[in-house]
């Protein structure tokens, strides 16, 4: 009796896979295959646009994207390979578009539409110099987005939660997102290999909630220590070319390394506001009031390009907190001379307009500052998306405007808005559910 149950439990594993090989074979041929994550609208600007895919297996992949009102215009873009080395992702162009416009897209593998679970369309912007007002637009802004897997995860309690958190940012249909760093949490187990780094990035990036936002909302981003390496570290981590390549690899951002450096510093336009996207890791030494987190290369071209722009807002968006004087965990406080020299610069050269985005506290809160020559500055510190918060009053912040601290999960959304004469910044924390728990408006 017991051989013939073998027999039988052979022939049958013998059936189950010549047919799983069989529906591997055929699902792409039938256009059912599957992505692993994505699409994810990255950078977009009047003429191109960035998106993002990762593929289950390496193979080719194309996108197809046409202008919502016209769709027998629709244009299929050249083929990239998905490679394993780069974690079966690809990043695909849609060129020549029409500023102003709307279009929907879809993604070909092995030359067969994916069918699509819900929208996936993206917006060029209008060209609006010369011609009147810069458009009114609106963002979000988060960090410290921690997603479970219970096989890496500390016993206890799961660190993560409130998924939902996406849903509410999904339905307040922002013009873009603005992640700014532990955007994944590696864990002992993945930092210490290329593997180990892009299984964390794949996990982290394939959450169901996460895809409707990805596919219709463009997404930029900066890392922190979460992501860049273990915990606090600092530019001693040996694997920093691992996560480098991982960042480059599952981000879309329009450029990296900018003014010559060589993490994954870079910048963004919209409307009448500049984006500065720094690196607050691949410099940083270790805590000394003499060390320094960008860097000498790096501080110089930001105070440098914010010298050089126009807009009503800059943003510099940096993982840890820059405004805030109390010298604890890793503020840029900590850091004596090179947080004053960047102070400095902006009372010197009369910077108006600088607003930092920030993350890494597990808490949301507004810090303002006014330099000696009359300069206003804030920072907007966003924290938690999903990780576990904690309220910080006791925190000697001397500049954290009152009533704004958050220590609930929450999202930063940011409209700017009002006639040229009239630029103004409403700021909203808003919880995992969309609720707004606190309102500012930040005029430059």
């Amino acid at each position: 009796m017991a051989k013939k149950q073998s027999s039988y439990l052979v022939q049958n594993l013998q059936v189950m896979k010549h047919t799983s090989f069989v529906i591997a074979f055929l699902l792409p041929l039938l256009g059912f295959a599957q992505l692993a994550s994505g699409p994810m609208v990255g950078h977009v600007t009047y003429q191109e646009a960035t998106i993002w895919v990762q593929t289950m297996q390496a193979g080719p992949v194309q996108l197809k994207y046409w202008p919502e009102a016209q769709p027998k215009l629709a244009v299929i873009g050249e083929t990239e390979t998905t490679k394993v080395k780069h974690g079966n992702t690809a990043h695909l162009t849609a060129r020549n578009l029409v500023p102003g416009t709307i279009y929907r897209y879809e993604i070909l593998v092995n030359g067969k539409a994916i069918k699509a679970h819900h929208e996936q369309k993206f917006e060029t912007p209008a060209v609006w110099k010369w011609r009147g007002d810069a458009p009114d637009f609106d963002f979000v802004a988060g960090s410290c987005f921690y997603i479970n897997e219970e096989a890496y995860d500390r016993p206890g309690k799961p660190y993560g939660g409130d998924y939902q958190i996406l849903d509410a940012i999904y339905r307040d249909k922002p013009d873009f997102m603005v992640w700014l760093g532990d955007n994944t949490y590696l864990r002992e187990a993945d930092w210490d290999s290329k593997s180990g780094i892009y299984h964390r990035y794949s996990h982290t990036r394939a959450l169901k909630e996460l895809q409707p936002l990805l596919a219709n909302t463009p997404q930029y981003a900066i890392w922190d220590d979460h992501d860049y390496g273990p915990n606090d570290s600092d530019r001693s981590y040996y694997g920093k070319q691992w996560t480098r390549a991982a960042f480059r690899d599952f981000w879309a951002n329009p450029v990296y390394g900018a003014g010559d450096t060589e993490g994954i510093t870079g910048a963004f336009s919209r409307s009448d506001a500049d984006f500065f996207l720094m690196d607050n890791r691949w410099y940083r030494s270790p805590q000394s009031p003499s060390g320094e987190i960008l860097g000498e290369k790096q501080l110089n071209w930001l105070i440098e390009a914010l010298r050089y722009s126009s807009a009503s807002f800059k943003f510099v968006c940096i993982g840890g907190q820059t405004l805030s004087d109390a010298r604890v965990f890793e503020n840029h406080a900590i850091y004596v001379a090179e947080r004053q020299k960047l102070l400095d610069a902006i009372d010197q050269y009369k910077i108006k307009g600088v607003v930092f985005l920030t993350g890494d506290r597990h808490h949301s809160e507004l810090t303002a500052w006014t330099s000696p020559s009359g300069i206003k500055v804030y920072d907007i510190t966003s924290s938690a998306l999903t990780s576990s918060t904690t309220a910080h009053p006791e925190e000697p912040n001397t500049g954290r405007v009152e009533g704004s601290m958050v220590g609930v999960r929450n999202y930063a959304k940011i409209r700017v808005e009002g006639p040229k004469a009239d630029r103004r910044l409403v700021l909203e924390f808003k919880n995992a559910s969309g609720q707004v728990a606190y309102t500012h408006t930040i005029n430059p």
